[in-house]
């Protein structure tokens, strides 16, 4: 290792993790070129491929590396939290949820390599929302100019190249524009269950029993060939670059190498087709809305990442000077502070909003960056609960119950394009995202503002 590895946890957490590989995983990207002290987990880190899920890691600008492994497959998996006027004790519930989350499935394709027949792209149509991210949609009419305001990065990572995004990339990518896909993605209607800061959650626009619409999903079949890809080109150079790994799955490219600056191209554009579709989606979600409730006020909170490498600023201890770095965020999401420039002009007094989703049984959380992020864990906080059964291990745990109807039975109401996901992705199989956000919140990386609770739900 060359430098130490930070876990932000509670006891209890920590007790959670002993039996998986997902510390020594931490421990492993400490020994990668140009890593910077310290590698940081999260508290709902969980075992991931090469990096943990749940791990941040920043790289020296000249001697550091990119990893495709330590961004994960679903490049710029995020989460958009949409809100409304509308307060759903005043709503009949069977419109809000059966008759709502029904046309909402039916409008949103969703499960393992959904399309859509309606939006498929030609070639200089994608080469062009690749690189500039989600203002591409808006020039095509999903959504306004200003919804920008409130994405991460105003929805663009700048430094793409959809060049380096090979040909069967923009294959998978070409008609799944505007789709949930499967997995732990989903569209979730949600109601504002309790405020811990009135002032903070009076300037994100939230009060109590709100509805608001959680968009969690990313770059589809383009972003994991992206990453599949260049996790090959980083095995097949790891000698020429003289790159020891101590697992094949931290392949990794020098940051200032030819492979290095290709994969970060390639990356930011699926990054931006990730923009794009979280984008889409939000417009046909609004239509269904508009159609059920003709007076309704719809904007975004926020837009964020949690599977992405960018160039950032921080002042590490002991430096005369801020320094640019390539930071990695696995599962993980920024959490900057108040005054900090690249967060909205609206945030600037409370900090950047936090969306922590939970699992679909029980609570999501909006948190606020504070300013000790800068200083303990590199601007970052946790994406979400973090799974804590395997996917075997959920199914297993299942046999013999009805999860859709022990859902109901808690008002809470799911579509799903399967089974199989409705097992894997069942509340137990996730931590207690109460006990997650709460070891954020100690070790004041971010505050609470508001939880959510979850009315229905759609997965893929």
């Amino acid at each position: 290792m060359r430098v130490g590895v930070n876990i932000v946890a509670s006891k209890e957490l920590i007790l959670q993790i002993k039996d998986d590989k997902s510390l020594d995983q931490a421990a492993n990207v400490a020994t990668l070129p140009g890593v910077l002290d310290p590698v940081l987990t999260m508290p709902d880190i969980h075992q991931g491929y090469g990096f943990p899920i749940g791990g941040v890691a920043a790289f020296h600008e000249k001697t550091g590396v990119v990893s495709p492994g330590g961004v994960g497959y679903d490049i710029n998996c995020g989460v958009r939290i949409l809100k409304t006027n509308l307060n759903y004790r005043r709503l009949d519930q069977e419109k809000l949820t059966k008759a709502l989350v029904g046309e909402l499935f039916e409008v949103v394709p969703c499960g393992v390599g959904s399309r859509r027949k309606d939006l498929t792209l030609t070639q200089d149509q994608l080469d062009s929302l690749l690189a500039e991210g989600a203002q591409w949609a808006i020039k095509q009419g999903f959504g306004d100019h200003s919804d920008l305001e409130f994405i991460e990065d105003r929805g663009c990572l700048h430094f793409a190249d959809p060049n380096q995004v090979s040909p069967r990339a923009k294959e998978r990518g070409q008609n799944q524009l505007g789709t949930l896909g499967s997995g732990n993605h989903f569209l979730e209607v949600q109601c504002v269950d309790t405020i811990f800061d009135k002032e903070k959650a009076k300037i994100f626009g939230l009060e109590p029993e709100q509805v608001l619409i959680m968009v969690h999903t990313g770059s589809r079949g383009l972003g994991y060939q992206v990453c599949s890809e260049f996790i090959e080109v980083g095995l097949n150079t790891a000698a020429k670059y003289g790159i020891e790994l101590v697992d094949r799955e931290l392949a990794a490219l020098p940051l200032q190498s030819i492979d290095g600056k290709n994969y970060l191209g390639a990356m930011a554009a699926a990054a931006n087709f990730a923009f794009n579709n979280r984008q889409i989606i939000s417009f046909w979600v609004q239509q269904v809305l508009k159609k059920s409730f003709p007076e309704i006020k719809i904007d975004i909170l926020y837009d964020i990442c949690h599977n992405i490498a960018k160039w950032e600023e921080f002042h590490f201890p002991g430096a005369r000077n801020s320094q640019k770095v390539c930071i990695h965020r696995k599962g993980a999401t920024r959490a900057y502070p108040p005054g900090h420039p690249s967060i909205p002009k609206k945030y600037q007094a409370t900090g950047q909003p936090v969306i922590v989703p939970g699992d679909m049984g029980r609570f999501s959380y909006i948190l606020a960056g504070n300013p000790r992020s800068m200083e303990l864990s590199l601007g970052s906080a946790c994406h979400g609960a973090g799974r804590e059964l395997s996917r075997a291990q959920a199914k297993k745990r299942a046999k013999g119950r009805s999860i859709i109807r022990e859902l109901e039975d808690r008002g809470i109401f799911l579509k799903a394009s399967g089974r199989d996901t409705v097992v894997e992705e069942m509340p137990e199989a996730y931590k207690d995202i109460n006990r997650v956000v709460e070891a954020i919140q100690h070790a004041d990386i971010a505050s609470f503002v508001a939880r959510l609770r979850p009315l229905g739900v759609i997965k893929g």
